[in-house]
């Protein structure tokens, strides 16, 4: 088999689509690259369903969490404090026994037909990257718009601004021109972090699986561990280079109205302990 016809058969084999079986013989430099990049279309999915859900949620977060009232301020800074506390490889697995374990021991009936969508990767692991990310987003957000400056304040009410037209004109603008950098550090984690869906209670449904689960099959398979890990560390500074020309390009769009000596510019730096 050509290289070509490999790309043909296993390109898409992580969404159940060209063979059936895995390579089982002489494993090719080409089978492994073309498997690996095809897992890789989950854990793209995983980053993008998370980020954008919980841009939305992350600035509920964090307008609750900066609310007067502790009737919107109390959950809001609970939920970022649980899910920011715990490690997030723990969420994995209390997620999977709070959405499917824990139904069916205390069901007096059988709904495993309502819990059979969140034993699977793409909604139960979702689900948990969801709200991770929405409290990290959430702290970062909030301690944006703690930061903005009081001049636009004034300067809203100025022109008569109040309310939803402030928020919507002068402080929600601010707040995401201001937390911008510390949010695209985030993104590149959560594109990140999407490879702990593997090692999770969330099984790999008929061996279509991220890219770590076929880099795992071709270690085991060539006990050489050595090609298929670089392989995806390959891909994922790939994806990271893309988020970061991404957010780049929303970051320029924000900061449009400064001057181009005074816009802040992006710059990545790595979180090494979370």
């Amino acid at each position: 088999m050509s290289c070509w016809d490999t790309v043909q058969a296993y390109a898409f084999r992580s969404l159940g689509y060209g063979e059936r079986l895995l390579p089982r013989g002489e494993i090719t430099l080409c089978e492994q690259v073309t498997l690996i990049g095809s897992g890789l279309i989950w854990n793209v999915y995983f980053g993008l369903v998370a980020l954008l859900t919980g841009f939305v949620f992350a600035v509920t977060l964090a307008v609750g969490k900066n609310a007067t009232r502790a009737w919107a301020r109390k959950p809001a800074e609970w939920f970022i404090f649980v899910f920011r506390g715990s490690p997030l490889f723990i969420q994995f697995f209390l997620a999977y026994y709070a959405l499917v374990n824990l139904p069916e021991e205390i069901g007096s009936y059988d709904i495993s037909g309502f819990t059979d969508p969140f034993a699977r990767a793409w909604l139960g692991a979702a689900i948990v990257l969801f709200l991770n990310t929405s409290a990290y987003a959430g702290e970062i957000f909030y301690g944006a718009l703690r930061s903005v400056p009081k001049g636009d304040l004034e300067a809203a009410d100025a022109y008569g601004l109040s309310g939803w037209k402030r928020f919507r004109r002068v402080v929600f603008p601010t707040t995401m021109r201001l937390a911008w950098p510390a949010y695209t550090n985030e993104a590149i984690f959560l594109f990140h972090a999407t490879t702990l869906v593997f090692l999770s209670g969330f099984p790999a449904f008929r061996q279509q699986g991220d890219a770590l689960y076929y880099a795992q099959y071709f270690a085991d398979r060539t006990f050489n561990p050595f090609v298929p890990y670089p392989i995806v560390a390959v891909y994922f500074i790939i994806v990271t280079l893309s988020v970061i020309a991404g957010f780049s390009l929303i970051n320029r769009r924000l900061n449009r109205h400064l001057p181009g000596e005074s816009r802040a510019r992006l710059k990545f730096r790595p979180t090494l302990i979370r």
